[in-house]
């Protein structure tokens, strides 16, 4: 029988490359949103570089090796070996869903489709979904692996159209409705969790999903309820605490995940009812996590809350950057790009993603670290059902895809500047409808050009938007013998496009020095264009100690790339003058997000 399947298994692998494959059916809510998305990611394939990488390593070397034994283990032996496992087979599914969407893998199809059948046989008959004794329900994290469950099996349905999947989020929602409430004889919800009620009042976001994928009104009853709980004596008190201070660090007890979870649901709640309030308070509260609580990594959190302004210090020994955080973040800048249109949000993901994201998952093993400091050594684990962050970590990388670009406000934006093909919809200027395919060839971000090939199903005269990112100096695009200089945010090129036309850009990425501020005032980081680099101890065998590191000059960064170990698959190293135990030496400096993976020390800020 093994033998059988095994061959089953490798018949469908070669199907799948014998044949074109389409994109994945979606299958989404019934009930629309009263404000519609300005941005819509396009549908991205054979994504490259450090992104496409990254993505095959996420799914070969995590995903892939999930054991649902392990994540399903809680829910088969009440109660569970760790009172938050119930949160994982919910964030795997995310991840697994996402991941299936964009990369049509039969071994990650297979395995999402064992786990919930699985996982929906562990459903109590009263549609509990945890891991606790009856006796110790609604306690700690229940409500939270609540939350996940719903998301993960909502997401798993969006991509399958598998019925019990949406009946078991239905039923285990149910139970909560039926639990929680400010009528009579119903528990507090804020009561049911952790951090002033932002844990278990974090569920507003799959209730809001689950309304507009059902219709069933009492879900959106339930959602006004957590506003008015939010409120209340034993809430966190999100919005007036925005309200009032406009500080993160006045809600709640400031636990930046929680809190940030939080977010998410009150976003999803503005888009469903236009109530404009929600969105300028939580605009107000990503300007202050963005102006003053943000590493130069593009994550949050020491100890994992928000600290005072300009608080960043970034040693393991501070907790830093908690994975959760990070891809957090992430969906919170994802929801305002989707919500505005605006490219801040954008500039925010790839600072993001190239740098702490990536930095948290190892790509030699795939093992990901709950807290990546920026110096000293990655804490890399490999375990399953018990870190949160292990099992946000893959989350944050399945999203990639909805990143790279899409329509904003209907004009195709391109947003990341890696290799890949999108394909989208459009309007041309003569209001005709056209399919449009954008294939782009680069070796970002080593070099800064980016090649593109734009193949309309008719020539048409229509926009493309092309992002000048913030780090970027003489950013050009040429098409034909027409020239264009990028300024501002946007670069917009409308001209008559014909199918196999070209489109060259060009930047240059000069090194870009960054004062250590409040935490580090004797100290710099460096950047090269989206990724800040770091001292990995290992590539450098003449430092006994990143303490006796020096940086004296700015000077230009040359090639070291030839020097990497054969086994260290992204190839993008830098030479730098610098002076080490006062000795003029060549440092070699790579990437953050790929530092560390062989256990060594690392260091992002450096003396001067």
């Amino acid at each position: 029988m093994k033998k059988l399947s095994l061959l089953c298994f490798l018949f469908c692998l070669i199907a799948l490359k014998a044949i074109s494959i389409d994109k994945v059916k979606i299958y989404g809510p019934i009930i629309p949103n009263k404000i519609a998305d300005k941005y819509t990611p396009a549908y991205y394939q054979d994504i490259g570089g450090l992104l496409g990488y990254r993505l095959d390593v996420n799914l070969e070397k995590r995903l892939l090796k999930i054991d649902s034994g392990i994540l399903l283990s809680g829910f088969k032996k009440r109660p569970g070996a760790q009172t938050w496992i119930g949160e994982h087979v919910g964030k795997f599914l995310f991840s697994a869903s996402k991941t299936y969407a964009y990369s049509h893998d039969p071994r990650i199809r297979h395995l999402m489709d064992d786990m919930v059948r699985k996982y929906i046989a562990c459903q109590m008959p009263d549609g509990y979904l945890g891991t606790y004794l009856y006796k110790d329900r609604w306690t700690e994290w229940d409500v939270w692996a609540h939350k996940y469950a719903i998301i993960g099996l909502l997401n798993y349905y969006s991509i399958t159209g598998y019925k019990p999947a949406l009946t078991t989020a239905e039923k285990a929602a149910d139970l909560i409705c039926r639990t929680f409430g400010d009528e009579k004889r119903k528990r507090d919800l804020m009561l049911a969790g952790e951090h002033n009620g932002l844990a278990p009042g974090s569920i507003l976001e799959p209730m809001i999903d689950l309304y507009r994928y059902t219709g069933n009104a009492k879900y959106l009853a339930f959602c006004r309820y957590i506003f008015r709980a939010y409120e209340d004596k034993n809430g966190p008190h999100i919005i007036s605490q925005l309200e009032k201070y406009g500080d993160v660090t006045k809600v709640g007890d400031a636990k930046a995940y929680e809190m940030m979870s939080c977010f998410l649901g009150i976003l999803k709640y503005y888009k469903l009812t236009g109530e404009e309030k929600y969105l300028k308070l939580l605009q107000t509260a990503w300007t202050d996590i963005n102006r003053h609580r943000m590493y130069i990594t593009g994550t949050e959190s020491d100890h994992e809350i928000f600290m005072p302004t300009g608080d960043l210090k970034a040693g393991n020994d501070n907790d830093m950057g908690e994975g959760c955080v990070t891809v957090t973040w992430i969906q919170f800048n994802l929801q305002l790009l989707q919500i505005t249109g605006e490219v801040k949000y954008a500039e925010e993901l790839e600072r993001s993603v190239y740098n702490h994201l990536l930095a948290a998952e190892n790509p030699q093993t795939g093992c990901v670290s709950y807290y990546t400091a920026l110096q000293g050594a990655k804490p890399y684990r490999c375990d399953q059902g018990y870190s949160c962050c292990l099992s946000s970590v893959p989350r944050g990388i399945s999203l990639i895809p909805e990143m790279m670009g899409g329509k904003i406000n209907g004009v195709f934006t391109v947003l990341l500047y890696e290799n890949g093909e999108a394909t989208e919809n459009i309007v041309a200027s003569d209001h005709s409808p056209i399919n449009l395919k954008i294939k782009s060839n680069t070796k970002f971000p080593m070099l800064g050009k980016v090649d593109f090939v734009v193949t309309p199903s008719a020539a048409k005269t229509f926009k493309i938007d092309f992002r000048v990112p913030q780090w970027a100096e003489s950013f050009v695009a040429k098409v034909g013998n027409s020239t264009y200089p990028g300024k501002g945010s946007v670069l917009s090129i409308e001209r008559k496009w014909n199918a196999g036309d070209k489109v060259s850009i060009t930047f240059e990425m000069p090194l870009k020095v960054i004062p250590g501020g409040i935490s580090y005032p004797n100290a710099i980081a460096i950047k090269r264009g989206p990724q800040v680099l770091a001292i990995d101890q290992g590539l450098n065998k003449q430092i006994a100690s990143l303490n006796n590191v020096v940086f004296t000059t700015n000077s230009p960064a040359t090639d070291a790339s030839a020097g990497l170990p054969a086994d260290w698959d992204w190839k993008e190293a830098f030479y730098l003058d610098m002076k080490v135990n006062n000795i003029p030496e060549k440092v070699v400096m790579v990437p953050f997000s790929e530092a560390g993976q062989k256990t060594a020390n690392i260091e992002v800020w450096i003396n001067k």
